[in-house]
Formats: structure tokens, sequence, C-alpha cells
């Protein structure tokens, strides 16, 4: 028997989305080094473990039938974290290098995608209602995180670009603007938009993670990864819960055409 379609479970990408993207990102930065650097587990130690808790989440996400925000937005930490010890895991202790790393890394982005188009058509976040869908989703998002981690340490240190932290968000910052103003000023696919701001979000998470627990001397903030993860967690759980009570009262809003004339 031909089982039914999933119901939507990928929220609405508005910009509190993105918002919460962010955060999420600059949190996979702050707690993958913390069990790595922090702990002094090592990379491919943290990235056993943040690659457990990747696919426990995915298990359960994709066994829900339905939309659980929190859930959601957890299965996306464990990408992030999994993506920052397995990119510094390639990097540095591989070998492969920052550039070497990134160009992989982007090679399994687009080829995932490309893959996935061809197999389902679309790529689109409104396909996601599928397990094969899902599948492809998740599998993006992981490399499209680790890819991420890799181009915002070749950006900011010293062994790639050398821009710094500060210098290297305001960067990938600009890059959003960018595809925010494409967004709303072209006809180019909102699927391609929507993905290229995805990878983007990481190294930009990744460079603001990383100016708030680097040394003073390498251009950071020095605070303990601890508290910037507990402060990022905190800011995290607040836009989940402003984001899911506007988008439940937008849902639940009477329609103008029920009003009496």
């Amino acid at each position: 028997m031909r089982k039914e379609p999933l119901t939507h479970k990928v929220p609405e990408v508005t910009f509190l989305f993105w918002l919460i993207k962010i955060a999420a990102t600059t949190l996979g930065e702050t707690a993958g080094d913390a069990v790595t650097m922090s702990m002094n587990l090592g990379y491919l130690a943290g990235t056993a473990i943040f690659a457990a808790l990747f696919v426990i989440g995915v298990r359960a996400q994709m066994s829900a039938r339905r939309l659980h925000i929190f859930l959601y937005w957890a299965v996306i930490v464990a990408t992030t974290t999994v993506g920052t010890t397995l990119a510094d895991l390639l990097d540095r202790s591989v070998g492969i290098g920052y550039v070497g790393g990134s160009s992989i890394l982007l090679v399994l982005v687009i080829g995932t995608l490309l893959i996935w188009r061809r197999s389902l058509g679309t790529v689109a976040v409104s396909s996601i209602t599928t397990p094969a869908a899902e599948m492809f989703y998740w599998t993006t998002i992981l490399f499209s995180q680790t890819l991420g981690t890799a181009l915002g340490d070749w950006t900011a240190d010293e062994e790639g670009l050398g821009l710094g932290y500060q210098v290297a968000s305001l960067v990938f910052a600009g890059g959003l603007a960018i595809v925010a103003l494409c967004y709303f000023a072209t006809k180019l696919s909102h699927a391609l938009l929507f993905w290229t701001a995805f990878v983007l979000t990481r190294p930009l998470g990744a460079t603001v993670g990383d100016w708030l627990d680097k040394p003073l001397t390498k251009g950071g903030m020095a605070m303990s990864r601890y508290a910037a993860s507990a402060v990022l967690l905190a800011i995290m759980i607040v836009l989940i819960l402003l984001d899911s009570r506007i988008q439940s009262r937008r849902h639940t809003r009477p329609s103008n055409s029920a009003a009496p004339p």
C-alpha cells in the first residue's frame, strides 16, 4: 500500500527563521569548540559524539508525522556542531586544508542538490512532505553546515585569507544582504536563494562564534565557550517561542471574508 505524504515538517521561512538559524549556527561553533577544545576531547571524538546525536535527532525528526519545532531546531543545532567538528577534523587533523576541505564540501552540496532535483523534480522547502525529500533535505543541510564552517575558518583565520573574525562576519552578512535583495528585486529561483542563504548563515555563525570565544590576542572576546553557548541557547529558545506564537496567531486569525458587511 502506498504511504500518504507527510504533513509539512519544516518551519515557515520568515525573518525570525533566519535569526534562529544564525543563532543556531553560532551555538554550533561555540558548543563544538567547547567539546573538542575546552574538554580536550579532540576533533575525532567530538565528531563521533555529535554525529551520533545527529543520527538520533534525524531519526526522531523523520519518524514524526508533523512539525515539532524544538525537535527541528535541535537537529539543526546537531548539524552545526557535527559540521564544526567534522570541518576542523578534515581541515586540521587530516590536513586537507581550508581550500581543499571547502572545495570537497561545495561539490557535495551541489551534487546532493542536483541528485535531489533530478530524483524529485524540485529542491524547494515546500516540497519536504515525503521521506525521500526529507532525507535529501537533511543530507544537504549537513553538508552545507560543514561547508560553512570551512568557509568561515578559511576567511577569518591567518592560515587562510586572514581577514579576522569581525571583518569575515561583515563579509558573510553582506553576502546575506545581497541574497535578500535578489529575493525581493529579481526573479532568481527562490529555492536557489534559500540554499545560498542557508550556506552563508553558517560561516557567519562560525565567525561570530569564534569572535566570542577566541583569545584577545587572536582578535576574539575571550568569552567562555560554555557561557557563550548558554547565552546563545537562551536566545534561540526565546526566538523559537516568539516565532511559534506569531505563526500560531497568523494561522488562527479569522478570515476577513467571514466578517459581516
